[in-house]
């Protein structure tokens, strides 16, 4: 019998094709990346007995599990938005922890972009008018309608300035002027940023993610398997989760994030503070976003968001270097953009982020990591504490 209290480690990364993809179905994007996380790991198909997969298929995971000829023993199709990744995370790495899973793969993948183009889908997401939601519908409040109704609070009752949202948004786009599977790399200014055309006051265009196509696999696994691995290991060192409202009138802070629980729990958990974290990767369909979670992770005071995303701090040579691939600010937003985050946060602590390595090439790669993901409108979220060594 395995050990309960097994500790569990990436072992395997990757991403599938990635920003236009106009031929793959979803499924392809899916496979693409679980052939690519398994190859990275250097471990056989034969050890996967555990699945992670939300949001595709009549019934998610078995459709994907099918398609990919997994046949797993334990599975996980949680749906919290955005933060289903990190969430699902934290379960996989509990199942390894208690001997209910050895080897878990968290694969994810969507043509958003493509379907829209195809006019297979909208672009507006549609949750129908039932339950609480059917108090807010009526009244066309949409989702980025409610960020920003949201960064509005946090504005007013801060002094939180349109520049240091901008700021955000042009220092993703800095990071990901060097990462060549971004899918915008030009550089922007906070003038470009607040000039463009307003989607939701206070929100320009650039203030908001893009939308692009695209994929990724993550294998978690347990202790007794790293030394067959061709890579060096990620440690999963804690986890948080926590979810808030899903009716506006209920939740009780704009200005907080259920980040400011999940966070807590996950540095508590993985013995870590947050001024001990070299790299962020936070989820950011819009610029308040980012600062918002920084603040409820504890990286600075509530209410002193703005003041510490300004003068280059978020970018990989700052002070806190964060979404160091673009972010799905610039790099990648296909939908949901949780999983996206543990690759880059892996990726980035085994120093394979070529020319978008914290450190630089040869450098030393950053030791600790968090990803943060964010689900719904602040519905949701789900933090991972990652180490090395």
């Amino acid at each position: 019998m395995p050990s309960p209290s097994r500790k569990a480690a990436v072992v395997g990364i990757a991403l599938s094709d990635c920003g236009r993809v106009d031929g793959p179905t979803p499924y392809t994007l899916h496979a693409q990346a679980a052939r690519r996380a398994l190859a990275d790991s250097g471990l056989d198909r034969s050890v996967v007995d555990g699945l992670c997969s939300a949001g595709l298929g009549t019934l998610a995971p078995i459709d994907v599990a099918e398609y990919l000829g997994l046949r797993p023993t334990w599975v996980d199709s949680t749906a919290v938005g955005g933060a289903t990744w990190e969430v699902m995370a934290a379960h996989a790495a509990d199942a390894i922890a208690a001997g209910h899973a050895n080897a878990v793969l968290l694969v994810y993948g969507s043509t958003a972009r493509a379907d829209i183009r195809a006019g297979r889908r909208t672009s507006s997401l549609s949750f129908g008018a039932r339950g609480p939601l059917q108090f807010e519908v009526p009244y066309g409040h949409t989702l980025v309608a409610k960020y920003a109704m949201a960064a509005r609070r946090h504005m007013h009752r801060y002094g939180t300035t349109p520049e240091q949202l901008a700021a955000v948004a042009v220092q993703a786009r800095a990071n990901a002027g060097a990462n060549p599977d971004a899918m915008f790399r030009d550089p922007i200014t906070v003038d470009d940023v607040l000039g463009g055309p307003v989607i939701a006051d206070p929100f320009t265009k650039l203030h908001c993610c893009i939308r692009s196509d695209g994929g990724c696999a993550v294998l978690l696994a347990a202790e007794e398997y790293v030394p067959d691995t061709a890579k060096e290991p990620v440690w999963i060192l804690g986890t948080g989760e926590h979810v808030s409202h899903t009716t506006m009138s209920e939740w009780d802070d704009f200005t907080v994030s259920p980040a400011a629980v999940s966070g807590r729990l996950a540095f508590e958990r993985a013995g870590v503070r947050p001024d001990e974290i070299d790299i962020a990767e936070i989820y950011d369909a819009f610029t308040y976003m980012t600062l918002v979670t920084l603040e409820d992770l504890g990286f600075c005071a509530k209410g002193e968001g703005g003041a510490f995303v300004e003068k280059g701090r978020l970018l990989r040579d700052g002070g806190l270097p964060v979404n160091t691939d673009g972010g799905g600010l610039s790099a990648c937003h296909p939908g949901m953009r949780g999983l996206f985050l543990l690759v880059e946060a892996v990726r980035q602590l085994r120093g394979e982020a070529g020319a978008h390595q914290v450190g630089g090439v040869g450098g030393s790669a950053p030791r600790l990591a968090v990803a943060s993901g964010t689900g719904g409108w602040f519905c949701a979220s789900g933090t991972v504490v990652l180490g090395r060594g």
